[in-house]
């Protein structure tokens, strides 16, 4: 691991380099991607129609009430009666936090399956170019996969690139769960990919379910992939700012204190998913009791400590990996802070053996994923600790030894 040089020449060099990189950005992504805010239209009107819903003449709960407000009242309806508002409003029912998961998962079947027709007209407009009827085409076969039997959709939002959330094991009898939070290009398109499947959400989400297994398969977990924010287009300005990660943290949060169950949870960040943990971090709930961030150009803190998270801060990150070489600074809002691999960064130090670039972190057989996976059913006294890090293992229960090159 790399020494941590404080000296002002060294600082000057990193803002003139960020400097640098920050010209760049501007001079092929333009200004404009600092003001770009897509709007949910779909799901706005599905929500607008549910506060000016009633069911037995009576008005229904504020859909932004809290968790347990909500959870209170759908535990109070029929079953008949959860499965007509899921009906009458699937796009809210199904990104609704406080509604029952699995009454989640049944609405968003079935916006999906209203957007897929949506999808389907399209290929066929007229009005629309080559391109559009391409594209159109794509989103369809997205959707027709997402509606495959067993799926089990936690958020979906058809609108822009479009949002989403799977879940992988059951969620509502969980013993530890692990939320996936991945960086830029993440949309509906790029959720999962057949070519190199450990690089998109659900490949990594899958990846870890199994690797979790294999290290307790006496543990009940689930694992989240959680695409439900409007990542960074790229690497653009967007992704060297913390705009996107701000609104990505007040979803996570919500997601996080709306979780069934009392389960430990990990937050499993990626690149620029790093960025939104790490701007989440001081608001997560109680019950977070792991952070860990691989391939993260920052969390837009100098330190760990920093974060004011009682949960336990783990980073790795793969010698091949490009995001090595990206200043480690913040500048006038611009990058992302310091390296948390760093030693003055604090966080515990893994091993990222075998993941070879910046997208291998969850390639099956690499010491990363079985990190991730320790980490994620809380087997600390299992990890593979990066050399000449003494915190790895310091005070994690059931540690007897100090860590392990």
């Amino acid at each position: 691991m790399t020494s941590f040089d404080t000296s002002p020449q060294l600082n000057v060099w990193r803002a003139l380099l960020a400097l640098a990189v920050v010209f760049v950005m501007l001079a092929t992504t333009g200004w404009t991607a600092l003001h770009t805010n897509r709007e949910s239209t779909a799901l706005q009107a599905s929500l607008t129609k549910w506060e000016h819903g009633r069911l037995h003449g009576l008005r229904l709960p504020d859909p932004e009430a809290g968790p347990a407000r909500l959870t209170r009242f759908f535990a109070s309806l029929t079953p008949e009666d959860r499965d007509l508002l899921a009906r009458r409003y699937p796009l809210a029912v199904g990104n609704m936090n406080g509604a029952p998961v699995t009454l989640r998962y049944h609405a968003n079947h079935i916006a999906l399956d209203q957007a897929r027709k949506v999808e389907k007209k399209r290929m066929h407009d007229s009005r629309l170019s080559a391109a559009g009827h391409q594209d159109a085409g794509r989103r369809m076969h997205r959707y027709e996969s997402l509606l495959t039997p067993g799926r089990q959709i936690l958020a979906f939002d058809p609108e822009g690139s479009g949002r989403i959330a799977e879940v992988f094991g059951n969620l509502d009898r969980a013993q530890r769960i692990s939320v996936v939070v991945p960086g830029v290009d993440t949309d509906v398109l790029t959720f999962q990919k057949t070519g190199r499947p450990y690089t998109a959400p659900v490949g990594m989400a899958t990846a870890l379910y199994a690797a979790e297994r294999t290290a307790s398969p006496g543990t009940r977990t689930a694992v989240i992939a959680w695409a439900d924010y409007t990542a960074p287009d790229g690497l653009g300005v967007d992704a060297a700012t913390g705009l996107r990660a701000a609104e990505g943290a007040l979803r996570l949060n919500a997601l996080l204190d709306a979780l069934p169950g009392k389960a430990p949870v990990a937050a499993i960040c990626h690149s620029y998913g790093s960025v939104v943990c790490g701007v989440a971090a001081h608001d997560m709930p109680r019950r977070v009791s792991d952070i860990a961030v691989a391939a993260s150009p920052g969390m837009r803190v100098s330190q760990a400590s920093h974060l004011r998270t009682g949960a336990r801060v783990w980073a790795m990150r793969d010698a091949t990996d490009w995001i090595q070489d990206v200043p480690y600074l913040e500048l006038g809002g611009l990058g992302h802070g310091a390296d948390p691999v760093s030693s003055p960064f604090g966080a515990r130090v893994l091993s990222a053996r075998g993941a070879h670039g910046h997208a291998g972190y969850f390639q099956p057989g690499t010491d990363s994923l079985r990190n991730l996976a320790d980490v994620g059913v809380g087997a600390y006294d299992a990890v593979t600790c990066a050399r000449e890090n003494d915190l790895c293992q310091a005070g994690v229960p059931g540690t007897t030894t100090a860590g392990r090159a």
